[in-house]
């Protein structure tokens, strides 16, 4: 496998944003009458775009959304950063900065939507290493697990989808990574996270971001799962 280009997830991956906005979607839900542990939360819904998870849970639970709930429960949890503040993944920094000096493309394909990811990006000094290649669901007629996001990431980059690398800590971007035919690496330094889940889709499972290059350099040569 030749490696051309490393596509981050944002939250989770970059970023450490996932309990704050799995708390903040948990109260969001429970608000319109459909009221969910953290954990389930987190279990069904990490790694999704917002407006997918409302037309999942309007389906399963006849629940009626109100008009925008999805712009909403977005631009409240933008607040949310600002008031809690957000830190970057450890080791993330060190890791693009790492990539991107032995000659390795980035880019950033996340569920959330382009202003979020500038925001928390931002926050943790991450946005000025990867500003210019940002790509959001919004972009996309399908959010993950499909993986239309991930295609339309490398098409914008200019790489085959067999020559990217998807670096994920959730099922669905695991799936996503997996069906557009790139090899997937498993962030699991959260201990909440589904390792079992993203091993079971084929993720290559990995606790310390500042392992990331050394990996993906010990992985290149080797063929597809």
């Amino acid at each position: 496998m030749t490696c051309n280009l490393v596509i981050f997830d944002c939250d989770g991956v970059l970023v450490d944003t996932e309990a704050a906005a799995n708390r903040h979607l948990v109260a969001e839900l429970t608000q319109v009458g459909y009221p969910v542990s953290l954990e389930e939360c987190r279990r069904r819904f990490v790694g999704r775009a917002l407006w997918s998870i409302q037309q999942e849970i309007e389906a399963e639970a006849q629940i009626r959304f109100p008009p925008d709930w999805s712009e909403a429960v977005r631009t409240d949890l933008e607040r949310v950063f600002d008031v809690v503040g957000v830190n970057p993944v450890p080791g993330a920094q060190a890791a693009v900065r790492a990539l991107q000096d032995a000659g390795l493309p980035c880019c950033v394909a996340s569920s959330g939507r382009m202003s979020k990811m500038r925001k928390t990006l931002g926050l943790t000094g991450l946005l000025p290493m990867l500003q210019d290649v940002l790509f959001s669901a919004d972009m996309v007629a399908n959010g993950k697990p499909a993986p239309d996001l991930f295609l339309y990431a490398a098409a914008a980059m200019g790489v085959l989808p067999r020559n990217a690398v998807v670096v994920e800590d959730s099922v669905p971007g695991a799936i996503a990574g997996s069906a557009a035919g790139m090899r997937v690496f498993g962030y699991v330094g959260d201990p909440e996270t589904d390792a079992a889940g993203l091993d079971a889709h084929g993720a290559h499972l990995f606790d310390d971001m500042t392992d990331l290059p050394r990996l993906i350099a010990d992985n290149a040569a080797l063929p597809p799962d």
